[in-house]
């Protein structure tokens, strides 16, 4: 009786294993806080009541064979939001519609592909696993089971700044605090946008730095052209330093051309 228990255990263990997802696609509602200081004795404060305070976007994520490709959901218009007055205007665009980031979890390596000022930029880099502490607690998110994992992740971003027309930048190191729940029942290092490779489960939500960004996931299904996942393709491919070089370049040069007369600023 005992060897017919331990068999028959063994039996379902397999078939739970078996009945694990290990491909799909996965539609994210992205919610990023949007913060803009202008510093102009005219317009200042009239400019800073009209900027929205948060954009909201969706994305997709198609995962399988130990990869995963993230890319921004079709939709019929792109988001674009102008605001101006007295010769200046700013305007707020969502990413590239082309941008993908293709992902290799066997290799620990990835391939993001930028569309900036009209230029595609292929850029090659490699997962970075972030340290993660389980903290233990669950909740349905779906209809699939998650776990909790809380981790900090020292990063750099750009701080935009306009004082009396002109636009400064300046790139700031802070440590931002992330909270992630992931599936156990997709044991698939997925996940949104950069944290790909992460957890032992597909991440289904997760917050960065107290709600300045956040992912949620609206939809998931098992059914996946999983063919579309290829790493994208060009002549000249850039180190992420490389190209961080080429887009304050590019920035620096927008801001040259637009020193006279309207001013107007592009935020992506």
């Amino acid at each position: 009786m005992k060897k017919i228990l331990i068999a028959g255990c063994a039996f379902f263990t397999a078939i739970m294993v078996q009945a694990q997802q290990k491909e799909g696609k996965v539609t994210y509602e992205r919610i990023v806080q949007i913060q803009i200081r202008i510093n102009d004795d005219h317009m200042g404060e009239e400019m800073q009541n009209m900027l929205p305070k948060t954009r909201k976007d969706n994305f997709e994520l198609v995962f399988g064979n130990n990869q995963s490709l993230w890319k921004q959901a079709e939709k019929e218009n792109e988001q674009e939001d102008n605001f101006g007055g007295g010769g200046m205007q700013i305007r707020i665009m969502g990413g590239g519609t082309d941008d993908v980031l293709y992902n290799n979890f066997e290799t620990r390596t990835k391939v993001e592909q930028r569309d900036m000022f009209d230029k595609k930029f292929i850029i090659d880099d490699s997962i970075r696993v972030l340290k993660w502490k389980m903290t233990g607690e669950t909740k349905t998110i779906l209809n699939h089971n998650c776990m909790k994992a809380t981790t900090t992740q020292i990063n750099k971003r750009m701080q935009m700044t306009m004082d009396n027309g002109k636009m400064e930048r300046k790139e700031i190191e802070d440590t931002s605090a992330i909270v992630a729940w992931f599936a156990t029942d997709i044991p698939v290092a997925a996940g949104p946008a950069e944290y790909q490779g992460q957890l032992p489960g597909l991440i289904l939500e997760m917050d960065v730095a107290n709600g300045r960004q956040t992912f949620k996931a609206i939809d998931i299904s098992a059914k996946a052209d999983i063919a579309v996942i290829k790493a994208p393709t060009g002549k000249k491919h850039y180190t992420p330093e490389e190209f961080r070089k080429e887009r304050d370049k590019m920035m620096d040069e927008m801001q040259r051309n637009n020193g006279g007369g309207n001013r107007q600023i592009r935020i992506n």
